[in-house]
């Protein structure tokens, strides 16, 4: 699963040596407010689940996009 996330990011354009646990994708990543809508796009598409609006904030992390996906995963 981390991989797969890894794979997403890359298409941004982000080196897989500054993805860590922690990293943060605006912030960190300089990744813009369209580039999230994207990203989310491409979670939704690449796992097979929708992520409702109210959820996004939770995907702001590499940490939070793998805890969100496990207990989708969990749910499925």
């Amino acid at each position: 699963m981390k991989e797969q996330v890894i794979e997403i990011l890359k298409q941004f354009g982000v080196a897989e040596s500054a993805i860590t646990e922690q990293t943060h994708f605006t912030r960190d990543l300089g990744l813009d407010s369209l580039d999230s809508v994207d990203l989310i796009m491409q979670l939704e598409q690449t796992f097979g689940i929708r992520i409702p609006d109210e959820d996004y904030l939770k995907l702001t992390t590499m940490h939070g996009v793998l805890t969100y996906l496990e207990a989708e995963q969990a749910i499925a």
